[in-house]
Parts: C-alpha cells; sequence; structure tokens
C-alpha cells in the first residue's frame, strides 16, 4: 500500500466518523424535541458505515494492496430508530394528546455519550495512523537524502 493509498483511507473513516458525530450531536440537541417538520417528536439517527474496495492503479503498491484487500470506510445510509417514542404524563403541556401523554423522541443520553466515545477514540485512532503513515513517509526521505 502507497503512502496516498493509506492517507485515501484514513480520510475515509476521518470523514465517516465526522458524519457520525454531527448525528450524535443532533440527537443530543434534539433530546426534548416534540415536534419535527414531518410530525411528531424527532426520531434518533444512525449513520451506517460499509466498506468500499480502494481504487487504485496498476502499480506494484496496488498489487500489494489488492493481495491485501484494503478497504476504505463510507456511510452509505443514515438511517432513523424505529423504536416507539418515549410517553411521558404531562397533561399541560401543549403536545399532550387527549391522555395527557407527551412522546418524546427515543433518544437515550447514555447511549448517545457512550457512541460520541466510540467516534471519539476511532476519529483518534485514525489521527494517529495518519501520523504513522506521515512519519514513515518522512523517514523514508530522509533515508534519500
Amino acid at each position: 500500500m502507497d503512502f496516498f493509498t493509506s492517507m485515501d483511507i484514513s480520510a475515509s473513516a476521518l470523514a465517516a466518523e465526522r458524519t457520525r458525530m454531527n448525528l450524535i450531536s443532533s440527537n443530543l440537541a434534539n433530546v426534548n424535541s416534540t415536534r419535527t417538520a414531518e410530525g411528531g417528536p424527532y426520531r434518533r439517527k444512525d449513520a451506517v458505515f460499509t466498506a468500499t474496495p480502494v481504487k487504485e492503479g496498476n502499480s506494484f503498491g496496488a498489487a500489494l494492496s489488492r493481495a491485501n484487500q484494503a478497504r476504505s470506510v463510507q456511510v452509505t445510509q443514515i438511517n432513523e430508530d424505529q423504536r416507539p417514542p418515549r410517553l411521558q404524563y404531562e397533561p399541560g403541556h401543549p403536545d399532550a394528546d387527549a391522555n395527557g401523554y407527551v412522546a418524546y423522541p427515543n433518544v437515550n443520553v447514555v447511549e448517545e455519550m457512550a457512541d460520541m466515545i466510540t467516534a471519539s477514540r476511532s476519529y483518534e485512532a485514525n489521527i494517529t495512523a495518519t501520523n504513522a503513515a506521515k512519519s514513515m513517509a518522512l523517514k523514508t526521505l530522509d533515508l534519500l537524502r
């Protein structure tokens, strides 16, 4: 795998994790949103990641990459959680139904925080991989001097 391919793979993972962090932020920001443009409470959103083959040329590095089956990551879909909303008894709330229950989003703050920590760690790991590839490339250039 050549330098640019490794950077492309890490960059794709960084972009995917950034999307995931944005969705988590949106979920946390809307934890109490009882109205949306579509109607009803906000629905939790989650990213679906897919491994995609790395596009390479006919170089020796490309042949090695195909042997190792290098893959990049892409966000292929953003799903809305289909779990039912959380019902809370608040008869004075403007969005309460006839029985006095308000439908709140199906967002679990603890789950979102755990997902945020996981996304943050994945982002850090990809930054480390990028820095390692950069360091190896610089050491190679030093050897050639």
